[in-house]
């Protein structure tokens, strides 16, 4: 049996009931592909469906507020998916009068669209013969046919989307991608997965090879930075607070969150008294300091790892500044800041 045929009748028998399976409605597929860009499928389903209640047609998706489609993405990280999943709903409607392209030319164009998902659209709604490749389909690729290629260097890119492109089933091109991304993701798992029950350990050369926890190779990952965020959380005796957006570039790009305070190690209270001595709300001097986490919460980002600590400061008014301590939760804001907002309970 072939390659492709190998897997399509192993899909059949071993696919999970996922509801962008039961559809070829583009709007719904790619809203899928776009959520489970960086996210697992458990945590990303709940997301699909809010949104699609949300949001049924690309039109609604496309008149709703920036604001409103971040706060429906909190906690899914990587907002930049959620900025531009909103920015290409506004261009399908206007440009294309909320049709979809309906190839992988026209779609790769899309904002936030590349080629893993451009492909997945092309061939899952319109049937193009053009290959997906992902983390699960390099897995099963560079394991079942040896290739040490790093998967995340250039020559590695085009090599793996040749392969897959020569594989993939002329007829079937739908079912032979899903499939191969079914079986890396529940078959050919990174860790430890079972090749003793594996339909392609014969031709495996990894598995021949006992190498399996050798592939796929990648090269190694930009050093990770670490930072000290102190957040400025201010009350006052009138119940308001002061939230901030954050502007410019960045993965927090129009979230929301409290003043923050950047500082090059952990700082103390003393420290962190001096810093805000001269701010413009504490221009009375009247005010109460204190940490809310004694111990500091660390939070990892691809490239970043961020020890945060939260300062509470009680005052009798922010001259007039600021927004209702219950207005926090309407938000879109980092799950960082979220998390806090839920223990700290306003």
């Amino acid at each position: 049996m072939h390659f492709s045929e190998i897997l399509i009748h192993w899909y059949s028998v071993n696919k999970r009931s996922l509801p962008w399976r039961e559809t070829i409605n583009p709007y719904y597929i790619w809203l899928s592909e776009i959520i489970l860009q960086q996210t697992q499928v458990a945590q990303g389903l709940p997301y699909y469906e809010a949104f699609l209640t949300h949001y049924p047609t690309i039109f609604d998706l496309a008149n709703a507020k920036e604001s409103e489609v971040l706060k429906l993405w909190q906690g899914l990280g990587y907002y930049s998916r959620a900025r531009n999943l909103h920015a290409t709903a506004k261009y399908i409607v206007k440009e294309w009068h909320g049709v979809f392209p309906n190839n992988y030319k026209d779609l790769i164009k899309l904002k936030g669209v590349g080629d893993y998902t451009a492909s997945a659209i092309a061939s899952i709604c319109f049937n193009e013969v053009t290959a997906v490749v992902d983390g699960n389909v390099y897995r099963v690729l560079s394991r079942y046919f040896g290739v040490e290629t790093p998967i995340n260097s250039t020559n590695g890119a085009k090599e793996f989307k040749a392969l897959a492109q020569e594989l993939i089933d002329k007829e079937h091109p739908a079912l032979f991608n899903q499939a191969i991304m079914e079986f890396g993701a529940r078959q050919c798992r990174p860790k430890k997965p079972d090749c003793l029950v594996c339909p392609l350990k014969e031709g495996c050369m990894a598995f021949g090879a006992k190498k399996i926890e050798e592939l796929p190779v990648k090269l190694k990952a930009t050093k990770v930075k670490k930072k000290h965020f102190n957040f400025l959380v201010f009350l006052s005796n009138d119940g308001k607070t002061i939230m901030e957006q954050r502007k410019g570039k960045g993965i927090w790009q129009n979230l929301y969150q409290f003043p923050l305070v950047e500082t090059d190690k952990s700082a103390n209270e003393t420290t962190i008294k001096k810093m805000i001595a001269g701010h413009e709300l504490l221009k009375d001097k009247d005010f109460d300091l204190s940490l809310y986490n004694e111990e500091v919460i660390v939070h990892k980002l691809s490239h970043q790892l961020l020890y945060t600590k939260f300062w509470i400061i009680n005052t009798k008014s922010l001259n007039g500044k600021g927004v209702s301590t219950g207005e926090v939760y309407g938000y879109p804001v980092p799950i960082l800041i979220g998390n806090f907002i839920e223990k700290f309970n306003f």
